[in-house]
């Protein structure tokens, strides 16, 4: 339910085509929610949400619950929250912990960054594995806001460094055409986001001059799921 992580360590955020000189402000707290639906059947719901946390850091959380089709009989539920500070307008990661939990079958990770050391470290309860960061990575979690700030700031194509289970790895992305999209919040004249650099499909739908997350977000790493907005709120 989460995007998945790519390919090789860059520094920053990689800008490769055009943007606007100026960098715009951070977003302020919000809360999302969203239908998630698998294999065009209807799965849940997800909220997510962006608050401060105090000290310049951040804390943005995704909860994803079940309501339909086998998830819902095994009563699934998943939670992630990531601890990050603002890098410009990347969210560079501190810290995530993903969290599954069913009535057969649990399954936990927890990352953090020491940035004194240059280091990150992954503990999925088998043992701590420890390898170099990246100034600029974020994380499988904030992955989705980073690439909305990054279209809010004009860019077209670009790179992003993500800490994953043993390495920074690096995604590539672009701006791929502008398609009208309707969702449970609205219709919208959104930019299609696609990733250029693996064979497993991963689309998103923006509208940057509106929300920092997608209006829709399609992956098929495990199975055909889909995410529509279906509200999003300021407090």
């Amino acid at each position: 339910m989460t995007i998945r992580p790519l390919l090789a360590p860059l520094l920053g955020l990689g800008l490769l085509l055009g943007a606007r000189a100026a960098t715009a402000a951070v977003p302020a707290a919000f809360t999302a929610t969203y239908d998630v639906s698998q294999g065009g059947q209807p799965m849940g719901q997800a909220t997510i949400s962006l608050r401060a946390a105090g000290h310049g850091e951040w804390i943005y959380r995704k909860d994803v619950k079940s309501t339909g089709g086998l998830a819902a009989l095994l009563g699934a539920s998943v939670t992630e929250s990531s601890r990050f500070r603002w890098k410009g307008d990347v969210p560079e990661a501190i810290s995530y912990d993903y969290q599954l939990q069913t009535a057969v079958k649990q399954k936990q990770r927890h990352l953090v960054v020491d940035w004194a050391k240059q280091q990150v470290t992954v503990d999925e309860g088998k043992g701590a594995q420890t390898y170099p960061g990246s100034p600029g990575m974020v994380e499988r979690n904030t992955l989705a806001l980073a690439l909305g700030l990054a279209l809010r700031d004009g860019k077209q194509q670009l790179a992003l460094p993500v800490a994953v289970r043993q390495q920074v790895q690096v995604q590539n992305f672009r701006v791929t055409g502008r398609e009208t999209v309707k969702v449970p919040a609205g219709r919208f004249d959104a930019r299609r986001v696609d990733r250029t650099d693996a064979d497993r499909g991963f689309s998103a739908w923006y509208a940057p001059d509106r929300y920092p997350l997608p209006v829709k977000l399609s992956q098929h790493d495990g199975g055909d799921m889909v995410m529509e907005l279906v509200s999003y709120r300021q407090p």
